[in-house]
């Protein structure tokens, strides 16, 4: 039985335990230089201290035109390094493993950033989506690879691609919205060339003792190709999946009766169960006895927790050693930290 404090090894890199913090993007920390502030490095410090083992900086835009909104960290300039680099000696001065995600919105750039929605394939309802040229590809493969090499420098330990939620990369992947007729279109080998060939670069660019990670859409369009892509992903290199949604909500993969997860959870450890390399739960574990039970019982190898981690900084070493967290409110209709992390009432509760 594997406990959550136990400790993993990927790539000679020695993870302390199996808690994630993931890619939550703070909204409004950064300006529309992209360049990190006090905020960014206070609050990665704050997680940091709390005692996850990994964690993984929110989506940073690799290209400006590509953001997902005016207020998202970069990775685009070499002048982002310096800043980066605060985040990454922050983490890592708390024996945590530091990765940040490379990431483009593709479909869902809003106007704000960009008059163009640009993507693998124009959409008849999108009118502000246009499909993306040869060219433009080879500069959105080289933005990325450029985006690891800056992380690299910026002292990180590795990187995850942003292939899940509906954005670039998962476009790409899915039939739905991929409807190329080139080597970027068509069979799933066609619909990953993008993926392959920037997984490829950065493993060139930044060696084999680098992390590479996926954040891959578990239904893209199906469960049945999740499995399919997250097989291909392992075959290029990557060295931890990260399974979460698609941003397909038609066809969701339907759960055993018994089974006390929600379908995205399940979507992880079924195809944990088909590769042979990490992979990170999320969504709605919120607990820590859903947590341990799932590491416990062999199903995944990581927990990714936002809200419990956001509400309660220091929510992994409360748990590993058996004290009292500071529970998430569960605000509805929506997570009032997403709004403005000031109005989370978790937050008032520890500063109180």
């Amino acid at each position: 039985m594997t406990a959550l404090s136990s400790e993993i090894k990927i790539k000679g890199l020695t993870i302390k335990n199996r808690i994630v913090f993931p890619p939550v993007v703070c909204f409004h920390y950064a300006g529309d230089d992209g360049m990190v502030t006090d905020r960014n490095v206070e609050h990665y410090s704050l997680r940091a201290a709390g005692g996850a083992g990994l964690i993984i900086v929110e989506a940073t835009a690799v290209m400006k035109e590509g953001r997902l909104a005016p207020f998202q960290l970069g990775i685009w300039s070499d002048d982002h390094i310096h800043g980066l680099n605060r985040i990454s000696r922050a983490i890592k001065m708390q024996n945590a493993v530091a990765m940040i995600q490379l990431h483009h919105a593709g479909l869902l750039t809003p106007e704000s950033v960009s008059p163009f929605a640009k993507a693998p394939s124009a959409l008849e309802e999108n009118p502000r989506s246009r499909g993306l040229t040869i060219q433009e590809i080879e500069h959105i493969r080289l933005s990325f690879i450029a985006g690891a090499i800056h992380a690299q420098k910026a002292g990180f330990d590795g990187v995850e691609l942003h292939g899940a939620h509906g954005y670039l990369l998962n476009e790409f992947a899915t039939s739905v919205l991929n409807k190329r007729e080139d080597e970027y279109g068509g069979d799933l080998h066609k619909r990953l060339k993008l993926a392959r060939e920037i997984i490829q670069g950065i493993r060139k660019h930044c060696g084999d003792g680098f992390l590479i990670g996926f954040r891959m859409g578990a239904n893209s369009p199906l469960l049945e190709d999740g499995i399919l892509i997250a097989k291909e992903l392992e075959k290029y290199g990557v060295n931890i999946l990260h399974v979460s949604h698609g941003g397909n909500l038609q066809n969701l993969p339907r759960t055993p009766k018994e089974f006390d997860f929600n379908w995205i959870v399940y979507s992880g450890i079924t195809i944990k169960s088909q590769v042979n390399i990490p992979v990170i739960a999320v969504n709605e574990i919120k607990t820590p006895e859903r947590a341990k039970w799932l590491i416990e019982n062999d199903q995944v190898d990581f927990v990714a927790l936002a809200r419990p981690q956001l509400a309660d900084p220091s929510w992994a070493n409360h748990v590993l050693n058996d004290q009292p967290v500071n529970t998430c409110s569960s605000c509805k209709p929506k997570c009032r930290w997403y709004e403005d992390s000031n109005l989370c009432p978790a937050m008032k509760r520890l500063v109180s």
